[in-house]
């Protein structure tokens, strides 16, 4: 059970690159995404499904984590960083540029935390570690949106 919760817990051990482990988790979050939607061509509702499962799991294995590293929202852990950006890219079209800008959307909304983000951070748990994520995720998407909907749609 332990090899599964950090396998999780760590992106599939995407967590344990040196310095930059968010970014790595938010990699594995985009390669994810580029499987399951447009190779897989895997239809929305099937998608919030897994995703949602997804969160949930994560949630679960994040809290796990932290009392195996004996550290709340300890660095390894970046199963929040995953689900975190594939809310991000979440009914955006599909294409390189697309993953491209939602990705550094948001890993900027992921460091710079703005309101409510980090106060997610509070919550106990593995809820706190990955709802802050998800927060920035829907920033990040928010922002896409307007610009592959409404300001730049023929890039998409």
């Amino acid at each position: 059970m332990r090899n599964f919760v950090l396998f999780i817990a760590t992106g599939a051990g995407s967590g344990y690159f040196p310095i930059i482990s968010g970014t790595a988790g938010s990699a594995v979050g985009i390669a994810l995404w580029v499987v399951c939607v447009p190779l897989l061509a895997i239809p929305q509702l099937p998608y919030l499904v897994g995703l949602a499962a997804l969160i949930l799991l994560g949630i679960w294995a994040a809290g796990e984590a932290e009392k195996l590293f004996e550290r709340h929202d300890d660095g390894r852990i970046v199963i929040d960083e995953v689900v975190g950006q594939l809310v991000a890219l979440l009914w955006l079209p599909v294409s390189p540029l697309v993953a491209l800008t939602g990705f550094v959307l948001f890993r900027i909304f992921d460091i710079w935390k703005p309101p409510p983000v980090r106060a997610f951070e509070a919550l106990p748990g593995g809820l706190g570690v990955v709802a802050d994520d998800l927060m920035a995720g829907v920033y990040a998407n928010l922002v896409g949106q307007l610009l592959w909907r409404l300001i730049w749609p023929e890039a998409g």
